[in-house]
């Protein structure tokens, strides 16, 4: 029986809930609920909208307009709105029938793990469902697309401490969670961090996350290498490239955090256009990515035209193109070295101790969420992250989409979400 046709029979005799798709590994797992619901601090409370919530017919749903492609083109990502309450949403349909075995299971793992998680910081599922040989993923739409959507189109040379402070204690929240659970997450990057229009800000990505429970016990270390991995190369640890006897843990989810700090701060992520060999042989021999200012960059440096040759490989070599910027990246003026600022020294140490080549050394997601470096933040994300975003401002206006103007709606929609990566946010 195909995949398809057996979803297709599970969905129309069980509710989503209690779907049972992904075999022994949810087996393994099924013991651990009642512990597990009495973890208050880590294990939240269900979100308003998690899965089930929505209905599972496309009929519900009016699709508005493509918004990005991916899955070796098998996956169309739509904006649509949801009939009964009006909500736009973001819809993934994968072309079941063209995919091979290899990414069903994929997929497999993927549902899987939206099921069992329910975390404010993790960006949920509103509903999966079969629609004829398509599988339908329903999830927000988030207005202000990704972390690296951002970078790409207002800020080449990095974002501000204050806002990076913002996304990675996000980002660690979602952690905390995921490692308390049991898993390892794998693709920490910041097209992996979901913005909202409201400035909530949620992971994505679990479609290479994976379990440390093996037979109802948890794993001291794993030795699964990802599927798909190719794009998330520079982000991933010395430990998990390496693939030797000694495996890897949660800690590998740190240093790609460490590395995720460089790419908001300095516009690109360290290693992007080394050979993997040599990306490889890097960090297996030491060499740490740093934050670029007037502490990493030698002052001869700061003082020539910037030009962007020298900061391929992320790890301090060279500049960038963009505004001047002085304490904590605050843009000063339209001319100068873009990385004529100064990070705190609390947002060098956070780094720093992120990427340690000693997985041992690495603090976990709990620890960090208590560094200095986070003391700076004073409001709730929602007040602060659209006005840190500024210029920026989410995609919330819909009103060009409705019947009585549908295609200068359309039009003008596209054209706000032509910036979007959507392909790579991996929901």
């Amino acid at each position: 029986m195909s995949f398809l046709r057996w979803v297709t029979e599970k969905l129309s005799v069980e509710s989503l809930r209690d779907l049972d798709l992904f075999g022994e590994q949810a087996q393994g797992l099924s013991h651990r609920n009642a512990h597990e619901d009495r973890q208050e601090s880590l294990t939240s409370p269900p979100r308003r909208g998690t899965m089930g919530s929505f209905l599972p017919d496309s009929g519900s749903y009016e699709l508005l307009t493509v918004i990005g492609r991916g899955l070796d083109d098998l996956m169309t990502v739509n904006l649509a709105r949801y009939r009964p309450t009006g909500e736009h949403v973001a819809i993934r349909r994968i072309d079941m029938e063209s995919c091979t075995n290899d990414m069903v299971t994929y997929l497999q793992s993927e549902l899987h793990v939206s099921k069992l998680f329910h975390h404010t910081s993790i960006l949920p599922y509103k509903s999966v469902f079969i629609a004829e040989n398509e599988l339908w993923v329903i999830t927000p739409f988030m207005a202000y697309g990704s972390a690296r959507d951002l970078i790409c189109s207002h800020f080449a040379d990095g974002m501000t401490e204050l806002t990076i402070a913002y996304l990675l204690l996000g980002i660690l929240r979602a952690l905390e969670y995921i490692h308390h659970m049991g898993y390892v997450h794998r693709s920490v990057k910041a097209s992996h961090v979901l913005i909202s229009a409201d400035g909530q800000v949620c992971m994505s990505g679990l479609r290479s996350i994976f379990s440390l429970i093996r037979h109802g016990q948890r794993a001291r270390v794993v030795h699964d290498f990802p599927q798909y991995s190719v794009k998330v190369l520079p982000w991933l640890s010395p430990e998990v490239l390496q693939q030797n006897l000694e495996g890897y843990d949660f800690r590998s989810d740190i240093y790609s955090l460490g590395i995720t700090a460089c790419e908001l701060a300095n516009g690109h992520v360290p290693f992007k256009d080394m050979p993997a060999t040599q990306m490889l042989l890097e960090k297996l021999n030491g060499t740490v990515p740093c934050l670029l200012d007037t502490t990493t960059i030698p002052p001869e440096e700061l003082s020539m035209t910037p030009s962007r040759s020298g900061a391929d490989s992320g790890i301090c070599e060279g500049p960038g193109a963009g505004s001047v910027r002085h304490s904590n990246g605050e843009p000063t003026s339209s001319s100068g070295h873009p990385y004529n600022r100064t990070f705190s020294p609390h947002f060098h140490a956070f780094v720093e101790l992120c990427l340690q080549r000693d997985p041992e050394k690495r603090p976990s997601a709990t620890t960090l969420t208590g560094h200095p470096f986070f003391k700076q933040i004073k409001r709730r994300p929602s007040e602060a992250l659209p006005e840190l975003l500024r210029p920026v401002t989410p995609i919330t206006n819909f009103e060009g989409t409705q019947p009585q103007d549908p295609h200068a709606g359309l039009a003008s929609l596209e054209s706000g979400l032509s910036h979007l990566e959507v392909d790579d946010w991996d929901f």
